[in-house]
């Protein structure tokens, strides 16, 4: 983990999990950011995908690749927007498309100065009192509900 990322990779961690013997309920798979083979292979076989998209050019357009490819693989899908306070015009784009789509739109993160000091310290948006933090406690909520019904 850490380094190198390929599709056999992500194939790989996902059938260690379904071999252990570890009894759970939920497996989240972190994809990696972009379009490419980790992704694809991220995608297939998941009961469900949260599309975490930012307001910009390129994470619009691979929000929009994601979503056809999970479309393909009739996974439930859903969406929430990271840094949207860094682009509104954009952060409104992703959320008409979503409209348009019937995408559930599960929250919005927003730049958070807290955030960056807490990974600095090796801690996690959960772990301080912070506002990223808070909207991503409410997207975990949000899409536990979808995932479950």
């Amino acid at each position: 983990m850490g380094s190198g990322n390929s599709g056999l990779l992500v194939t790989e961690v996902k059938r260690q999990i379904k071999e252990s013997n570890v009894a759970a309920d939920l497996a989240i798979i972190d994809g990696s950011p972009g379009i490419g083979c980790p992704v694809i292979a991220s995608i297939t076989g998941v009961d469900m995908v949260l599309v975490v998209a930012e307001p910009s050019i390129s994470g619009i357009s691979d929000m929009e690749r994601i979503i056809r490819i999970g479309e393909g693989f009739q996974v439930k899908m859903a969406v929430c927007i990271n840094k949207y306070d860094t682009n509104l015009k954009n952060t409104e784009r992703i959320e008409n498309f979503c409209r348009e789509r019937d995408l559930p739109l599960l929250g919005r993160i927003p730049f958070d100065s807290q955030a960056v000091w807490a990974i600095n310290n090796g801690l996690s948006i959960i772990d301080i009192e912070c506002r990223s933090g808070h909207a991503l406690r409410t997207i975990f909520e949000k899409t536990m509900k979808i995932l479950f019904e």
